[in-house]
């Protein structure tokens, strides 16, 4: 056996009498993919930057960390926190090669080695211009760069789409053949089954299970990360919509035409499922239902009345009424201030509640989303991406809205908080008729919770009806994993460009 290139032994990290990770040893071999599985908040992510030396503020550190002489590159799960938002990825990619004494031919060479499709396009382009995918393939392109001999990727797959997923672990395994080591952070079990070889279990901070991959898979060790049995939801009925989206165009700057004719309704009690690739439009279309996109033609009604473009020129009652929970959890908080107070803002500033009021019930709701008070009590950074996933959802229910559009809420939960999360929403639809438009890949999420599903490509309908029916369509290619030498991606690339021309606001 190899000797390793990053040793952990007996890590512990505390914050403020909290220990965030307890005694976690693991070894990542050169040419080996080594996983850390666990529940949201089990402290992957705080281990995976210990190979960077990055650890919360005021954190206090024991055991023994021994890495690479090269550097350690890291892929976060929002792979656009780690490029510059406001250079374009050529200027980037060279300032980072010349650390390395390289030029135009290394950086293209790293561009290839990470499988970034059209390469001097992408190096004429700003990272928002990038689809997630993209993203992606630069960041492991700079670390490439960096000479990294260990890779950490922090759930690289999360909320992707099946083709999207495919590449994803087409690229990692390109990496690793190289004879870079892997630590993959993941909540995804079929990819740490397909790129695995080692697994460690993490459980609340804690080694749980720990040896090859296979064997903890399929062993009791593996138990806590599967699926658990989930009771159908129920169907709504049809009623007069609570919303209604009629022949809705939306552009993006520069003209870039990214929904097209758009006709849909959701009634109260009802969950709407909107799918497609990335890149078809999903999201564009959720933030025109709440708002926060204003570049369309077309209408979009509550109760039959029409809404303003813009969540500037609505009302607080129409701003209560339809709220958005983003993908990007994190971008979407305040950084400096504690998460339930954020969470209580919310019934305070659209609903008239007290603050003691807010406060009581934004605490029930985070507990009946798995996040205790002790840490919805502190600031946004100090959780992890799904802790924070729950916290954006309970944020959005204080303000008692009539409808939710959730964006891939479930992608950074792990799956038993991720049938947690699902099973809350449908006993709020059926205690309050509260409508959901859900933007998702997750199709078992789906098939939970929806009753009717729209798909979505490039920026058209091109198939609706009951969930049961549209999911079971083998004909769309949304849902096929790729065959070999299928480059239907950058064709899809093409229309995420145009999707993700916007920044967020």
């Amino acid at each position: 056996m190899t000797d390793p290139l990053v040793t952990v032994d007996g890590l512990r990290v505390e914050v403020a009498g909290r220990a965030l990770v307890d005694g976690v040893s693991l070894r990542v071999r050169p040419g080996k993919v080594t996983a850390l599985l666990g529940a949201s908040g089990s402290g992957k992510t705080t281990t995976g930057l210990a190979l960077l030396g990055e650890y919360p503020d005021g954190a206090v550190v024991t055991g023994r960390i021994e890495v690479p002489t090269g550097a350690v590159g890291y892929v976060p799960q929002q792979p656009a926190a780690a490029l510059n938002p406001a250079r374009r990825v050529g200027a980037l990619l060279r300032d980072v090669a010349r650390l390395r004494a390289g030029g135009p031919a290394e950086v293209r060479e790293a561009l290839c080695r990470a499988q970034v499709d059209d390469p001097d396009g992408v190096l004429r382009r700003y990272p928002h211009q990038l689809s997630g995918g993209q993203q992606q393939r630069v960041v492991l392109a700079q670390a490439l760069l960096l000479g990294a001999r260990v890779i950490v990727a922090d759930e690289p797959t999360t909320g992707q789409d099946p083709l999207t997923k495919r590449r994803i672990i087409d690229e990692l395994s390109s990496v690793v053949r190289l004879g870079i080591g892997l630590l993959l952070l993941s909540h995804d079990l079929d990819v740490v089954g397909e790129l695995a070889d080692e697994a460690v279990v993490l459980r609340d901070g804690r080694v749980v299970g720990a040896g090859p991959a296979d064997r903890i898979l399929h062993s009791h060790e593996g138990d806590p990360l599967r699926i658990p049995a989930t009771a159908p939801p129920r169907t709504a009925e049809r009623s007069r919509p609570v919303l209604a989206v009629e022949a809705l165009d939306a552009a993006h700057p520069g003209g870039a035409r990214v929904l097209h004719r758009i006709g849909l309704d959701v009634s109260p009690g009802e969950c709407l499922a909107l799918l497609g690739r990335s890149g078809s439009g999903k999201t564009t279309l959720g933030r025109c239902l709440a708002g926060l996109h204003s570049r369309y033609q077309g209408v979009v009604r509550l109760d039959g009345h029409p809404l303003a473009p813009s969540l500037r020129d609505r009302s607080r009652d129409e701003l209560a009424a339809v709220q958005y929970v983003f993908q990007d959890a994190r971008a979407s908080f305040d950084e400096y201030r504690p998460v339930l107070d954020q969470v209580a803002r919310a019934a305070v500033r659209l609903r008239g509640a007290s603050r003691d009021e807010a406060t009581r019930l934004a605490r029930q709701q985070l507990v009946e989303l798995g996040l205790p008070a002790a840490s919805a009590s502190r600031r946004p950074g100090d959780l992890s991406g799904g802790e924070l996933q729950r916290a954006a959802l309970a944020r959005a229910l204080a303000a008692s809205p009539r409808v939710v559009v959730c964006d891939e809420i479930t992608s950074g939960l792990d799956v038993r908080t991720r049938h947690a999360v699902l099973d809350l929403l449908v006993a709020l639809r059926e205690r309050s008729d509260l409508a959901l438009v859900l933007i998702t890949h997750d199709h078992a999420a789906a098939r939970a919770v929806a009753d009717r599903v729209v798909v979505l490509g490039h920026g058209h309908i091109i198939d609706e009806g009951p969930a049961a029916r549209v999911l079971g369509d083998a004909r769309h290619r949304a849902w096929r994993q790729p065959s070999s030498g299928d480059r239907g991606d950058s064709a899809m690339e093409a229309t995420e460009q145009g999707n993700t021309s916007e920044r967020p606001r």
